[in-house]
């Protein structure tokens, strides 16, 4: 079997965010909705953002692209747990790929593109702060001091 170009990273410094799966977020055959796993991609993002510290609610971003590759089935009862790292920073944008874990087993894998935007709604400067908070999750080379 083919493996995921994305299942090659070192994900040992990747945020893990455990998935309390619902009832509801399974369909009639008992699997994961493919829909679900976009919400649990933003339950992720939402909590590393939270565990990074700072006050959330002012970094003002707007999800721009979000891409992701089913690889294994996730079924009801099992147990769920995203892992994220930053990709790339840009000057107002910056992306995250993502591996979604069930009983251990890599599930899906995907990226997400994020835009740092003003009170005008426009594109503007991530800064320097959210910039260092990112860090411990950065990718191997992705900024200064990630290994």
């Amino acid at each position: 079997m083919k493996t995921h170009p994305l299942a090659d990273l070192d994900w040992s410094r990747a945020h893990t965010a455990p998935i309390q799966m619902r009832y509801s977020d399974a369909d009639a055959m008992g699997h994961l909705n493919n829909a679900v796993y976009v919400q649990y991609l933003e339950t992720a993002r939402v909590l590393m953002m939270q565990d990074l510290g700072g006050d959330i609610n002012a970094l003002l971003t707007v999800l721009a692209r979000i891409e992701l590759d089913y690889v294994r089935e996730i079924r009801l009862g099992q147990t769920v747990e995203v892992q994220t790292l930053l990709e790339h920073v840009g000057r107002s944008s910056y992306s995250f790929v993502v591996r979604m874990m069930a009983d251990g087993e890599p599930c899906a894998y995907g990226r997400t593109v994020q835009v740092n935007v003003g009170t005008d709604k426009r594109p503007a400067p991530l800064s320097d702060e959210w910039m260092r908070r990112m860090a411990p999750y950065a990718a191997p080379g992705v900024l200064p001091g990630s290994h």
